[in-house]
């Protein structure tokens, strides 16, 4: 089983843990030194078992307080989940008549036999 070396609050502290775990360990033990450190400065040197005490204490506080932001969290999600899907809306799509293209492509041979026309009685 290994053993690594942790700081917490200055103090250093020899723990053992499960093969492959030791990167889960030194990050639990950053998390409760980052709650420690502020305790060691307001404080000055504090017993080992307060220092480490008051530490978790601090941790445990800050988890409850993420426990339920995500219970509530959830149970929006439930809510919203449970709400019965929304009617669908008619959307109306506008249709071009079908004679409309036809009427187009008349003026537009109309527009074309009267440039042609003009064309023949001006002088280039």
């Amino acid at each position: 089983m290994p053993e690594i070396e942790v700081m917490i609050g200055q103090r250093p502290f020899i723990v053992s843990c499960q093969p492959g775990e030791e990167h889960f360990l030194r990050a639990a033990a950053a998390m409760l030194d980052a709650e420690a450190q502020p305790l060691v400065a307001a404080m000055g040197r504090l017993p080992e078992v307060k220092m480490l005490l008051m530490a978790g204490l601090m941790l445990a506080d800050r988890q409850a307080a993420t426990d339920d932001e995500l219970r509530q969290l959830r149970a929006r999600v439930a809510e919203l989940e449970a709400r019965p899907a929304p009617e669908p809306q008619r959307v109306e799509v506008p249709v071009v008549p079908p004679q409309v293209p036809e009427t187009l492509a008349e003026i537009a041979a109309r527009a074309e036999a009267l440039a042609a026309r003009l064309e023949e009685k001006v002088p280039a």
